[in-house]
Parts: structure tokens; sequence; C-alpha cells
């Protein structure tokens, strides 16, 4: 966005300079043309271009004034009062350099004073106030610009902190958990298992830390991320805890939000793994349907009942679903499905559909 910002800024440079230029040169072919359609001299243009370096110069002042005025506080009707008296002003200093250059570069006799210099002075101010209309236009329309793009670097970077908190407050839990279960085989004396586990936590961290809430990644990459947050699990769970990928390879090249699954599979691991002596089963599944990527992540934990809103209530509004639905929404609006289906002493069924992209189409 600040790219943007400068980009825009040194648009506004150019443009302003390439309508200055061309203006005064369109302004110095028309009156010159008027002047052989009258019957003037040909050395009438030598005094034309005198008056319109000097209608250059002139309004370049004008700009400055301008720029400090619209940096000033003052209101509405101020600013038109002093742009009106500034236009006024600049107009009879236009009209005397014109008259100047006349007498100097054209005829010595020729001279202009009552109303000939009065309506020279209204003609070069109707020419000023286009030229400042204009300007105020422009200016305006670029402040306009500057102001949005502002509005949504602030709104991207409001964004962006979002997407982060949603997605590292779920760490303290699994954090606490992962701690907790090495505490364990410390105590226990499994030096090894807990070694194991210390550096399957800090590769899973080190992943987790460097990827970007708002970047993107493959589901191949996700799931590898995945397995070594799994595998801290599984010295937990041992044998309780049982995992099944099926994963088409269209669907393992397809990008995903970093770190959209773990939170999930986390949930499942809570609530289907956890209160079962026996364990339980994760079924993660992708495919590609009608250039959609289909996401289906089931367990056989004892689920909820669709007629008991207390129950459902508990199970899916925990923190990982409740944040990767945000996250979804967020990041696909109106583009992607979340929806979750239960049957009590049967599982839960998670299945999210995104837009099928791929790292060419990002």
């Amino acid at each position: 966005m600040d790219r943007k910002l400068k980009n825009l800024i040194e648009h506004k440079e150019k443009l302003f300079w390439s309508l200055q230029i061309l203006g005064w040169i369109a302004y110095c072919t028309a009156r010159t043309l008027n002047a052989y359609a009258l019957g003037e001299k040909p050395e009438f243009i030598y005094a034309v271009m005198m008056g319109v370096i000097g209608g250059f110069w002139i309004t370049i002042g004008l700009r400055h004034i301008y720029q400090f005025l619209r940096r000033s506080d003052m209101s509405p009707l101020m600013l038109l009062l002093s742009v009106t008296i500034c236009i006024l002003i600049s107009s009879m200093l236009f009209s005397f350099v014109e008259v100047w250059s006349m007498n100097q570069l054209y005829d010595p006799d020729w001279n202009m004073q009552g109303l000939g210099f009065l309506y020279r002075t209204l003609y070069d101010t109707f020419v000023l106030m286009a030229w400042s209309g204009l300007y105020f236009i422009i200016n305006n329309h670029f402040q306009l610009q500057q102001q949005k793009e502002m509005y949504l670097a602030a709104a991207a970077q409001a964004h962006q902190a979002q997407l982060k908190m949603l997605r590292y407050q779920l760490n303290p839990h699994f954090l606490f958990n992962t701690l907790n279960a090495i505490s364990t085989l410390v105590l226990d004396k499994q030096a090894k298992e807990a070694n194991s586990m210390l550096t399957k936590l800090s590769a899973f961290l080190r992943f987790s830390l460097v990827s970007q809430p708002m970047q993107k990644t493959t589901l191949e990459e996700e799931v590898y991320a995945l397995s070594l947050y799994l595998d801290i699990e599984r010295v937990r769970f041992q044998e309780r805890l049982k995992i099944v990928f099926d994963i088409s390879e269209e669907a393992g090249s397809a990008q995903i939000p970093n770190l959209l699954l773990q939170p999930l599979v986390e949930n499942s691991i809570k609530y289907a793994i956890n209160p079962q002596i026996e364990g339980g089963t994760i079924t993660l599944k992708a495919e590609i349907k009608n250039k959609k990527l289909v996401i289906t992540l089931s367990d056989d934990g004892p689920g909820f009942s669709e007629d008991n809103p207390g129950e459902t209530d508990q199970k899916s509004s925990g923190v990982g679903i409740a944040n990767t639905r945000e996250r979804l929404a967020k990041l696909y609006p109106k583009e992607s499905s979340f929806d979750i289906t239960s049957k009590k002493n049967k599982g839960v069924t998670i299945r999210i559909t995104l837009p099928c992209e791929y790292t060419s189409d990002t």
C-alpha cells in the first residue's frame, strides 16, 4: 500500500506538469491563430509567447499559494475568498505582462488603457479561473484517492492483525498440553520419548512461526505441518490415536490458508479421541469437485445429537472451530463454506469448500 501511495503522488506530480505545459501551449496556439485571423503581423507570436511564459510562471506561483491554503485550517468560505483574491491579483499581473510584452516585442506604440485593459483583465481572470478550477478538481480527486488508499492500507493492517490474533491464540492451549505431556515423560524417566517430543515440538513451532496468516500454502505442505502436530499428539495418545489421509494428487497441489486444519484436528482430538478409552480415528479427505477444493475432516467419536442444542453449542463453538470459521469468512467472503454435521455416537464431520487455487493463480 505504501508503494501505491507513492505511485499516486508521483502520478499526480507528472500529471500536473503535463497539463501545465500542454495547457499553455494550447493557449499560445489559440491566441496566435486568433491573431492571424484578425490580420495581425507574424511578429505578434513573440509577444504572445512572452505573455504565455508570464502566465506559466504566474500559475506556478498560484499553485504554491493554493497548496499553502489547502494545508491551512481555514473554513471553506475563507478558502473561496482567498482564492478569489489570488485570481484577481494574478489576472491584473498577467494582463500587465501581456501589455508589456506587446510594447516590447510587437509594437512600441501599442497601448491598452481604460476599458481595453479592463477587458484584458476580465479575459485573463476567466483563464485563471478555469486553471484554478481544474487545479482544485484534480487535486480533490487525488486527495480522495489518497484517503482511499490510506483507508485500505489501515484496513489491511487491521485485517492481518486480526487474523494473527485468531491463529496465535490457539497456541497457548496446544503448548500447555504438550509441555504438560513432556513434563510427565520426564517425571516417568522416559528421557528418549521426552526428547523426541521436544524435537517434534520445535519443528512444528518453527513451521508455525515463519508462516503468515495472510499467506497460503499447498494442501500437501499443510498436511506435512499437520503430521508434525500429530506426531506430538501420538506421544501422548500412543495407539489410541489413528489417522487416515485420503488426498488426491490434484487436491494436494491446491492452495489453502496456513495452518487451517491444525485447530480442527486439535478439536477432534479433544472431543473425539480423548474421552474414549479405546481412542478413535480421524480421517482427512480432500478432492476437487466442480472446480472447488472440498476438504472433509471426520472422526468416530461420541459426536453430539442434533436435538440437543446445548451440547451442539458446546462442541461447535470452541476456539478452534470458531476461529477457523472466521478466518475463512475474512479470506474468502461469500466464496467458502464451513459445515458441521454429527449424530450422537457416530462422530463429527466437518466439510470445508474453498475456491480451487494453485501457485500460478496467486
